[in-house]
């Protein structure tokens, strides 16, 4: 009888070990998520944690990127897009859950330069030449053709006269804060970036602010994806919550939406 009891609580032991992994996987989500976006999820998934005990898991790269491996199946349970056309280009693919779309936030685009850069403040209007201020130098920004941050600036040096003088000194990033970390460490003399990336990078200066109507606005949706776990809808809420307006307001984005909570 001892012999049964002591096995019958090994196997228990055994059991229980084995199901700990599935019941800790049923705990954790997955967000995919704008690189310009990183600093303030990243608190936003703290403050979730502690409230829900639920573990995120972020992961950062341009909203292309993250497009794509959602198409090839990577298991995202969320999916927040610096730009419109990448969240309808996964919902045109019906990869993300009905209802639970949502324009969330709103940004700036500026123009930077090292912190010790000579070049100062600019007023960036029709006509502005910006292939004379960097001068020998290159201008970083996001890929043109596929990150939202280079579409946005490709777009606004279009409208103002500027891209055909300017493209050939441009340094195409993968995605927006690595633009932002080449014009830091003083690889670029000028970069256009999100206003929001500007003021968490403390080598560079924002030396202008592109007109809002010299692009299309900068929208950031969020949705659950159709594979999404059942607390990604939790946590969708959440983002809209007015705890989560506070962190992005925190970081100088727009909060677009009225807060749920």
């Amino acid at each position: 009888m001892l012999r049964r009891a002591f096995t019958l609580s090994t196997l228990a032991l055994v059991a229980a070990l084995v199901m700990q992994p599935a019941f800790a996987q049923e705990k954790t989500i997955t967000v995919f998520a704008a690189a310009s976006m990183k600093n303030a999820v990243d608190d936003i998934n703290a403050e979730y944690t502690k409230r829900t005990g639920v573990k995120v898991i972020a992961s950062y790269a341009a909203s292309s990127a993250l497009a794509k491996q959602i198409e090839s199946g990577a298991p995202a349970d969320v999916f927040a897009s610096a730009d419109l056309e990448w969240m309808d280009y996964v919902a045109g693919k019906k990869l993300i859950k009905d209802g639970t779309r949502a324009n969330l936030l709103g940004n700036r685009l500026v123009l930077i330069a090292p912190k010790d850069s000579k070049i100062g403040n600019v007023s960036i209007g029709q006509g502005f030449d910006l292939a004379k201020f960097a001068g020998d130098g290159r201008i970083a920004t996001g890929d043109v053709k596929a990150v939202p941050a280079g579409k946005y600036a490709k777009a606004a040096l279009e409208k103002l006269g500027s891209w055909t003088a300017a493209e050939s000194k441009f340094a195409m990033a993968e995605n927006v804060r690595a633009a932002l970390t080449l014009v830091g460490r003083g690889e670029a003399v000028l970069g256009i970036v999100y206003e929001t990336d500007a003021k968490v990078e403390p080598n560079v200066k924002i030396i202008a602010h592109f007109p809002e109507d010299s692009h299309p606005a900068i929208t950031y949706p969020v949705a659950a994806t159709a594979t999404a776990k059942p607390e990604a809808t939790g946590y969708v809420q959440f983002l809209r919550s007015n705890a989560a307006k506070a962190i992005f307001e925190k970081y100088g984005f727009t909060f677009l939406i009225k807060p749920v909570s």
